[in-house]
Parts: structure tokens; sequence; C-alpha cells
């Protein structure tokens, strides 16, 4: 779907494909199930897919100073990350060049001058050059030039840090192309992760991206939420672009459509249980709602107005008093999730004020039951708050030890239930339904670089 300009770029949904206006012959809803359990198709994905695409390997404010650096590991591969005297980041192949010898081992950290290869002690400056060898006349001749650190590609957008392990990789504007116009407003930059989780779980890291891709399991393992919100799937709108999708589906309280004004009231005051952040809002919401309550108390809202459209008001004066400018944003975007899915492994759900980020990486053993999944949630705080709120990254050890919210549990335990299943012999397809056409998307996309396809 071609964009359309707009005075905000969110005006998108207005016009956003919608199920009946998709092109059911270019997606197919039957997925094979050996792309969840074979060896040979993860050594496929391996080579086409994580070796030659653009991920998310964190934020640029993880790596504030010169020297500055972190780890970015994938299956077996490990790359550093520096921030450069020049304030530039550069990614490098996490090995000496000369004998293979991990240079970085602890995650994290800052070099003041160079980085030192503990084994033979080797260094090499911010920028991968080889800097100095121990006892040169034993090294013998050598072209200091040609014996830099491996480099691969870095670059960032919206406060992210993207790695691509091919170094001659396209950039990566030509990668996220729609989202370079549809993110910024939302200032993800400015945002502060409040939770940072990584975890080993006992499925594929597709069988993650695919359950935070679609709302059809609702019923099934959150059925609490729809006592507060309404799901309805002829509402929703779609953005395929590129490898890339976004998805959004109105935010509306449970019955809205058979609930008078009070009741719909009523259902917002709830929305704290599961949405925290609607917490901050709800002050300045009571504030606006009562100025259309009567003498009597009794609520007339003027037509075209609604207790959606009243949250949504709160929620922009709200930020706008905080200082967050939300002036790009739309008014669904006050309320409304947006579900962002960049392939191949970086699912977002994203509003005015917070971010939650979910991603999928497959086993560093290379076990296709396997993956590690990371839950990073972003809000957007006033910058004297910021360092008393920031999460440090939590590894949890003991399966099932953290404490997940409930909704994120209830999804932690069916997973791995799905991977058994998948591994049913007799059982050689999945079926999807097309309320899971941005599942369908992603296998498509997938399927399309393991064919090596442009």
């Amino acid at each position: 779907m071609s964009m359309q300009q707009t005075a905000r770029p969110g005006e998108w949904v207005e016009t956003g494909t919608g199920f009946s206006d998709i092109d059911w012959g270019a997606h197919s809803l039957r997925i094979s199930t050996d792309r969840y359990t074979s060896p040979e198709w993860a050594e496929r994905e391996r080579e086409r897919i994580w070796m030659r695409v653009w991920q998310f390997a964190g934020r640029e404010d993880e790596l504030p100073e010169a020297g500055d650096w972190k780890e970015y590991c994938v299956l077996d591969q490990s790359y550093i990350i520096v921030r450069g005297r020049d304030g530039r980041l550069r990614g490098f192949v996490n090995a000496c060049r000369h004998r293979g010898n991990k240079l970085c081992t602890e995650g994290k950290g800052n070099v003041k001058r160079v980085f030192l290869c503990p084994y033979h002690l080797w260094s090499y400056d911010l920028t991968g050059q080889l800097k100095g060898v121990l006892r040169p006349e034993c090294v013998g001749p050598i072209d200091m030039d040609d014996n830099g650190l491996l480099p691969v590609s870095v670059d960032t957008f919206a406060g992210c840090i993207f790695l691509n392990p091919d170094p001659d990789a396209a950039p990566l504007a030509d990668f996220l192309g729609d989202a370079l116009d549809l993110l910024p407003p939302y200032h993800l930059d400015e945002m502060t992760p409040v939770m940072n989780v990584r975890e080993s779980l006992e499925c594929n890291w597709k069988v993650v991206v695919d359950a935070f891709s679609e709302g059809y399991h609702i019923d099934g393992i959150h059925p609490e939420l729809l006592r507060i919100i309404s799901i309805d799937s002829s509402k929703t709108r779609f953005n395929f672009f590129g490898d890339h999708s976004v998805a959004v589906a109105p935010f509306e309280v449970a019955n809205v459509e058979g609930f008078g004004p009070e009741q719909q009231v009523e259902g917002i005051r709830e929305l704290p249980g599961t949405f925290p952040l609607v917490a901050e809002t709800l002050p300045r919401f009571e504030e606006i709602v009562d100025t259309y309550r009567s003498p009597d108390g009794k609520l007339n809202l003027p037509e075209g107005v609604t207790p959606r459209t009243l949250l949504q008001q709160a929620t922009r004066e709200t930020f706008t008093g905080k200082g967050l400018d939300v002036s790009a944003l739309t008014d669904a975007q006050m309320s409304d999730n947006h579900g962002w899915l960049l392939f191949p492994n970086f699912f977002m759900t994203i509003r005015a004020g917070e971010a939650t980020v979910i991603l999928a990486l497959p086993h560093s053993d290379g076990d296709p039951n396997r993956c590690i999944w990371q839950i990073i949630a972003y809000m957007w705080l006033q910058p004297e708050h910021r360092d008393t709120w920031r999460a440090e990254l939590v590894e949890v050890q003991e399966p099932g030890s953290y404490p997940y919210f409930l909704a994120l549990q209830q999804d932690y335990e069916q997973m791995p239930r799905q991977q058994a299943g998948l591994r049913s012999r007799a059982l050689d397809h999945m079926t999807l339904a097309q309320d899971e056409v941005v599942i369908a998307n992603f296998h498509k996309v997938l399927e399309r670089h393991l064919a090596g396809l442009p």
C-alpha cells in the first residue's frame, strides 16, 4: 500500500487496509511446521537472514560516552558495538585478528584507550585499527592496516541501534522504508526502559513473533481482557511495507456500543489494572468528564464526544503538560496501540508516551526448539526522573522465576506448549485464520529471504 502524504503520519489509519481490502491470493494461510523444528531450516535462516539482515541491537543511550561498548550476539556470533571519540557508533566482529581470541567477554563496558586482547595483548583503537602487538620482534613484518578488527554494519534510528553482520549491507534507511516517517512523532528516542528482561524459552523464535502478531488468541488465554477492552477485527487496519508491517485496532472499552456514557467512563477507570500508564491521565480525564455533568451529576455528552475522545484529550493534555511533544500524533494515537513488526524479530506496541518491545532470537546452541526472548518496556518520563526509573537488563537463569505481569505470563506459558505440538510428526502444516494475516505476511517475507529473492 502506498503511503499518502498527510498532515500527521498516523492518519494513514483512516485509509489503511482493512480485511475487505486484502488480496488473500497473495497470502498463504498454510504454513509448514518444519520451519519451527528442522535443523536444516534453521541453518538456512542463519545464512540467509541472521547473517544478512538489519536487526535491533540496543539503544544509543546505552553507549553515551566515547569508549562505551556493548556486545551483541546472534546464534554463536559475537559483535562489539562501540562509540568512538568522534561520537560515531561502529561495529566489529568480537575476535582478535591474531588467533581469534574473543576480545570482550563482559557484555558491556568502557575502554579508555584501546581494546586489548587478553591472550597475546594485541591492541585495537576505537575505529578498529590495529595499534600494537606484543614484542614486535617476535611477530615479524605485519601490515597493521590489513589486520584491524573486521567491521560489521551499524546504524541508528529513533534512538535504536541496528546491526547487520554483512559489512556491505544496503543502508538501514532503505530497509526501514515508511518507518522513517511513521515512528519519529512518538519520540521513542526520549523514552526510558522501565523493564528489561531476557530469558531462554523452549520454543522456536518464530513462535514468539507469531504470538504477538495477532489478537485472535485473546479469548483463549487472556479472557480477563475482554471484560475491559473491545476486540473488533473488522475495525483493524494494516500497513504492509517492504519486509515490515503495522496493525492497529481502535482501543475501546468493552461493550462500548451497548453501554451508555457513564458505563464507558467506569470502564476507562478500570483500565489501569491492565494498562498502568492510563493512571497518569485519569485525573485530567475526570476533570474533563465533570465539565459535561449537569448540576444533578448526570453526564451529557454532545454528538461526536465520547469517553474515548475525552481520554484522548486528557492524554494529550497530560503529556503536553509534562513536556512531551505530541503535536505530530493523531488523537487516536493518544489511545490506540500500533503493533509494529520489523522483520525479522522486532515486535513493538507503541502509543503516546509508552512502548513495549518484544525481541526473539534463535538460541546460541542452534537448537530450533529453543530461543531467547527479551521484553523491554519504555515510558516517556520527564528528564529529572529518567535515571531513577531506568531498568538494567535482568538475565533470567531459572525458567519461571521472573514475575511477568499477567498477560505476558500467559503468553510465556503458552508458547512452549505450541512448540511441543509443532514437533508432532503427523502435523506437517498449520492453518491460519484470516485474522492472522500479519503472521501470513511475515512468513511470506521469511520465505522470500530464504529463497534469496530481492
